[in-house]
């Protein structure tokens, strides 16, 4: 969401199943530009309605976790972004590309986001290539 308020994104809201963590989330970001409103999960259809893109930060939907519950309603050419890398097409994905919206998965945030731990530990540097997302999915594929 950092990136969202230093892009100059004007509104952001903040959907949580605990509104205190919404609440710290949205008073870590909080700036003069950005607009941020922190509502309940039994609002996401309401806030989701005009939303120019939607982005899951939880881990639900992914291998291992509970499933992501939830009816999209965003207009259609709203993105949708699942930070889940595993799997990589999550049904919060699937269900978006079926309605038009254009889908990210979450390999290319895991992938940034390594990026400086790796050259820390290993004193290389490197750089997020599509070779280097192709081999990682290569690991993903099942047998």
């Amino acid at each position: 969401m950092a990136a969202l308020t230093d892009a100059g994104v004007t509104e952001i809201r903040i959907v949580n199943r605990t509104i205190a963590r919404a609440e710290n989330v949205a008073r870590d970001l909080e700036t003069s530009a950005t607009r941020i409103t922190v509502h309940l999960w039994s609002e996401v259809s309401n806030v989701q309605r005009h939303a120019g893109l939607l982005v899951n930060t939880t881990s639900l939907g992914m291998t291992g976790e509970p499933p992501l519950v939830l009816d999209l309603v965003l207009p259609p050419a709203a993105p949708v972004v699942d930070i889940v890398y595993v799997p990589l097409e999550t049904d919060l994905l699937t269900t978006a590309r079926r309605r038009g919206n254009p889908g990210v998965d979450g390999l290319g945030m895991l992938l940034h986001q390594g990026r400086p731990g790796f050259e820390a530990w290993f004193g290389a540097s490197v750089r997020v290539t599509p070779e280097l997302r192709a081999a990682i999915v290569a690991t993903l594929a099942p047998p």
